[in-house]
């Protein structure tokens, strides 16, 4: 198509800014509302069945969507026979590109484009949309290096998982950027967004993306199967807060996964560079009290309520000295050994008491022994042989 052609009698064509497999994008200028546009058009003569098809979804979901890190729609229609979609300007370049001439990026330039993509994710996923191609080319950066999501064509309605506008078994998508459960055939859903916006973080910082093998198949596998290696052994100064975030965004179970508003909170938050939580303010040091010598005060420890905490905070206790003291007192250790003697001697008179009640006790059972009625001496014979004695002589006859 010839340059300074108009479309649909208000958009001038300049010049081709991109071409793909579907169509062209061409920038453009809106006559009628006077700023320059984007206009992508569908080849007149276009292979694929489902072109049209995805044409129109990318223009109806694309067109729902309003917000600051997505590629707005501006309008649709059709021209001599070719479907057009009009799409705010973007200035810069895509990620694809920048990475092609930086290699990586800092941890902190990274950081920023994840929590705006997240935020653009999450006005999708809000909508009931999933993207289901993620990948570097579809991330552009405008002339303030702000992130816009680009290129809904493969999107789909969460509502309407069936309406997937490819074959059956067939798997849409960059495979160096797809999620485990959609390399498994299962329908996409929010959390395959925010997988395959974990490869592309991973592949911004290091160069690389997470897995990379001789076929789509294999890299397929790795996703599945193959956990991938933390930055910071490849040699990328990352803090490791971002370093075990980045490997939660690429978890293998869809339901291990933060949301993309999640991510996009953590991460404009600053919570990757890993500061530690903001502590309360510490009580206040209660002054010196005399040291307590007494045991018996210092059973009962005295309640202290923190200073810096409102009405109903916990409360917190202090110790007297004389308890945690490592080191007793003279009188302490005076009343340990008095009260190590007294145990000593009350349990060596319990002892003598017991032995007496032992002896007076065998004593009585040996006398009730011997004089049971069994052992009376009317009843035992003698123990010596008897006598024998001589009848008396008679009297003298007279």
């Amino acid at each position: 198509m010839k340059q300074q052609v108009l479309i649909a009698g208000r958009y001038r064509l300049n010049n081709t800014i991109g071409r793909g497999a579907m169509g062209e994008v061409w920038q453009a200028y809106d006559e009628l509302a006077r700023r320059a546009v984007a206009v992508k058009l569908l080849h007149s003569q276009n292979s694929e069945p489902t072109a049209t098809a995805r044409f129109r979804l990318e223009a109806q979901t694309a067109g729902r969507l309003s917000h600051p890190h997505v590629v707005g729609v501006l309008d649709f229609g059709e021209q001599e026979g070719r479907l057009f979609l009009v799409m705010e300007l973007v200035e810069g370049d895509s990620l694809s590109h920048v990475l092609t001439q930086a290699g990586s990026l800092s941890a902190e330039q990274v950081a920023r484009i994840a929590a705006q993509s997240a935020a653009g994710l999450t006005a999708a996923h809000e909508q009931g949309i999933v993207h289901r191609d993620i990948k570097p080319g579809n991330l552009l950066l405008d002339a303030d290096g702000s992130v816009k999501i680009g290129d809904f064509g493969i999107a789909q309605f969460m509502n309407d998982p069936g309406g997937a506008l490819t074959a059956t078994g067939q798997i849409v998508g960059t495979s160096l950027y797809i999620a485990p459960e959609r390399a498994l055939g299962q329908p996409a859903g929010p959390p395959s967004d925010v997988y395959s916006l974990g490869c592309v973080l991973y592949q911004l910082l290091t160069g690389q993306p997470p897995f990379r093998a001789g076929s789509a198949i294999a890299v397929l596998h790795h996703h599945l199967d193959t956990p991938p290696v933390p930055p910071r052994e490849l040699g990328v100064g990352l803090p490791p807060a971002f370093e075990n975030y980045l490997l939660g965004l690429l978890a293998k179970r869809p339901e291990d996964r933060p949301t993309a508003r999640q991510a996009a909170e953590w991460f404009a938050a600053d919570a990757w560079r890993g500061r530690p939580e903001p502590l309360p303010a510490a009580a206040p040091r209660p002054e010196p009290k005399p040291r307590v010598t007494s045991w018996d005060a210092a059973a009962e420890p005295k309640p202290r309520t923190n200073a810096a905490a409102g009405a109903g905070s916990a409360t917190t206790y202090a110790f007297p000295s004389a308890v945690s003291s490592t080191a007793p007192s003279h009188r302490t250790r005076r009343r340990q050994r008095t009260g190590v003697r007294a145990v000593v001697g009350q349990r060596s008179k319990a002892l003598g008491t017991v032995a007496a009640v032992v002896v007076f006790l065998a004593a009585l059972l040996v006398g009730l022994a011997w004089f049971s009625p069994d052992h009376s001496s009317a009843d035992t014979p003698p123990t010596d042989a008897p006598r024998t004695t001589s009848p008396a002589p008679a009297p003298p006859k007279p």
